[in-house]
């Protein structure tokens, strides 16, 4: 806790400082005083979030959630504290310091009114007092919803006959005394839902699988009646209008145009995709087992079914795998880094105690113009404890550091060598010949959960791992390059409906066969990767496609419905809330019974903006599309193209409006301005994902 005291002292000293200004060149400093304020916060919740999701040690953990909950109430003190939005707002309104912001820092100043705003910081005192209440009660809440979700049913029991299809070894080892059990929750009951062939058993899991307790309900329904609750003290409709006010949407209103086209786009498809479901379920259907239908329970098995009667090569299908090891798509993504955007991945030896773990790497990022921009650590393998979600945490942002800040280090006692490394924390700096100044740079944590049962192979990963690895460095690679001086728009710092874009475009990149030329060999022969069973394998994916879009633009109409005025009616109830949804616009009726958004936890990280994933892969469809693929495969090496998506997109972090920058990358000035028309165009656009 020696890090949140040092950091609430340096906070209050910022603080003071800004309630202090009277003269006009005080009133000039105060964005960047408020982003330091804003980046000292972070140093401490983003660190703290990364060390309790991932440090192997528990004590570790329990310190990091300590720090977390302490600097996360002192945040929202912050964000209710008037006297910040009162100064802020009186610079803003003084033309001869607005008109000597640069741009950057006048984005900054709307972006930290808007907080302010959404704070509740015009009510009362007794009012703010209740928004911070509430602010911290969703957060544990939520954390808590998250934590514990469960099912209603934990076992089932099925006689072992029953269970024709599944693999028998599978069978033998859930099997006792004539009886197997299948865990809800477990990779039992999905194998099940796949293989075996009795549809009374593939019912019975699929609602044991798809209903989630009534503990785990009722967490939900709090933690939706709070947000509710936050929403109207703060002077908003719903939730979703306080939540998307920033955002590129804007509105739920909008957001429900472009999912109302994404449905129009998509419709043909499923309904192409069910249509072969049924004429295979017509084949083997037996007497009142509604063969002119697919039910919920049957589309794990049918689609299961339709994949396997494709001609899936399976001897070079399951051999992908030794064309991609971990050392060679990591070399990979360093050579398609070079030719897109001039920077390059290199090791670096780590000094001891600077890692979680033994088994995590440092990587410095390396420009051929700006030398070392930024900093890496992977922790790719799976270990005992160790989250399996992959996952990219922003330890640092970039954050030009000023040269007030160093002359105060100088005065004050630290246990840093410079005062620059004590401004800093220690981190990696580098400095700016440009601008006279030093810049902290930006440092990542990239974690996935990769098998490393290969000995004495390399380790090697199958094709969605490195589906995965590309999409958690496309995250990475907007944090290097969106290097802004002030933090608060720095990197991923941007809209949540853009943040999805560069990791969902880097996917793209994954599966192309210029791209693949770089760096996919086999690991013992160096033979060139076969493409033609890699194309075998992505045509198989492709037939999931259209319900697997399906299925998150109703986890996306849910999460509007739930973040809407319902919340807050008498008779609200969640259940019946998802079965409308689901029955209204889904292809396939779900069955009464049934309450899986007892495990939908993105509604807590993902509240109101659900949708982003979807809007970015429609962004990233068209972006692929229409500037890296517009002359052909070769395209995707191409660093003309890797300059003008990095000039319109990459280095702006979130310093630029998300509408401009697609207008810009795109060359089309009528999406700058974005509004409900721009989302139903880009709904209109459609999913146009690589294969998964």
């Amino acid at each position: 806790m020696d890090f949140v005291s040092t950091t609430i002292r340096r906070c209050q000293h910022v603080v003071q400082r800004v309630g202090a200004a009277t003269e006009t060149h005080e009133y000039r400093t105060m964005v960047r005083d408020l982003d330091r304020l804003s980046d000292l916060l972070c140093r401490v919740i983003d660190l703290a979030d990364f060390v309790r999701a991932s440090h192997p040690s528990t004590p570790f953990q329990h310190a990091a959630h300590k720090a977390y909950s302490v600097m996360f109430q002192y945040m929202n003190e912050l964000n209710t504290t008037t006297v910040l939005n009162d100064q802020l707002k009186k610079a803003a309104a003084m033309p001869e310091v607005w008109d000597g912001w640069s741009e950057q820092e006048k984005v900054v100043a709307k972006i930290l009114i808007e907080d302010f705003s959404r704070s509740a910081i015009d009510l009362p005192g007794g009012a703010r007092e209740r928004f911070v209440d509430l602010s911290n009660k969703i957060a544990a809440g939520g954390t808590d919803f998250v934590e514990s979700m469960g099912p209603e049913t934990l076992r089932l029991t099925f006689g072992s006959k029953s269970m024709k299809g599944m693999d028998p070894t599978m069978v033998r080892g859930l099997t006792k005394w004539g009886e197997t059990r299948i865990r809800t929750m477990h990779h039992e009951a999905q194998m099940a839902l796949r293989y075996v062939e009795d549809a009374d058993v593939r019912r019975e899991i699929y609602m044991g699988v798809r209903t989630a307790s009534k503990a785990s309900v009722g967490r939900l329904e709090q933690l939706l009646k709070d947000r509710a609750e936050l929403a109207k003290l703060s002077g908003y409709e719903t939730f979703a209008h306080m939540t998307l006010e920033n955002k590129m949407a804007k509105s739920p209103e909008a957001v429900n145009q472009f999912l109302n086209a994404l449905v129009q786009d998509n419709r043909h498809q499923v309904n192409e995709e069910l249509q072969e479901l049924i004429e295979l379920k017509k084949s083997d259907a037996k007497k009142d087992n509604f063969p002119n239908q697919i039910n919920a329970w049957d589309k794990f098995y049918y689609t299961h079914k339709l994949v396997a009667n494709m001609d899936m090569k399976s001897r070079r299908f399951n051999s992908l795998s030794e064309y991609f090891s971990v050392g060679t798509v990591m070399q990979g993504l360093s050579r398609l880094f070079d030719r897109l955007y001039g920077i390059r991945l290199v090791p670096r030896e780590t000094q001891p105690g600077e890692t979680w773990h033994d088994a995590v790497r440092r990587l410095d990022v390396v420009s051929d113009t700006d030398g070392h921009i930024a900093v890496l650590y992977c922790d790719l393998f799976a270990r005992e404890g160790k989250t399996p979600n992959p996952a990219h945490f922003t330890l640092r942002c970039s954050r030009e550091i000023s040269a007030s800040e160093i002359e105060e280090m100088g005065s004050i006692e630290h246990p840093f060598a410079s005062p620059i490394e004590a401004a800093t924390d220690g981190m990696a700096i580098s400095y700016n010949k440009e601008t006279n100044s030093y810049f902290q740079l930006p440092t990542i944590a990239m974690v996935c959960d990769f098998s490393t049962h290969y000995q004495p192979r390399p380790a090697l990963l199958n094709f969605n791992d490195v589906k995965t690895l590309f999409h958690e460095m496309g995250h990475a690679v907007h944090s290097f390059l969106g290097r802004t001086p002030l933090q608060n728009v720095s990197g991923t710092r941007c809209a949540t409906d853009f943040a999805e874009l560069p990791s969902v475009l880097m996917e793209h990149f994954a599966s192309c066969p210029s791209v693949l030329a770089l760096y996919a060999r086999h690991w013992d022969t160096n033979a060139p990767l076969p493409m033609d069973a890699l194309e075998s394998r992505l045509a198989i994916e492709a037939k999931t496609q259209p319900g697997e879009t399906e299925s998150q633009i109703l986890l996306a109409m849910l999460d509007q419905a739930y973040h809407s005025t319902l919340p807050l009616q008498p008779a609200f109830n969640s259940t019946q809330t998802y079965l409308d949804v689901y029955n209204s616009h889904g292809s396939i009726p779900e069955p009464q019974g049934t309450a899986w958004q007892g495990f939908f936890g993105h509604l807590f990280g993902y509240g109101a903006t659900y949708y982003s994933y979807l809007f970015d892969r429609a962004i990233a469809g068209k972006i692929w599309t229409d500037v890296f693929q517009k002359d052909g495969v070769g395209g995707s090496v191409d660093r003309v193209n890797g300059e003008r998506y990095k000039r319109e997109v990459l280095n702006w972090g979130g310093g630029r409006d998300g509408w401009k920058c697609l207008a810009g990358v795109l060359g089309d000035e009528r999406l700058a301005e974005g509004g409900e028309e721009a989302m139903k165009e880009v709904g209109r656009w459609g999913v146009r994902d690589p294969p998964r």
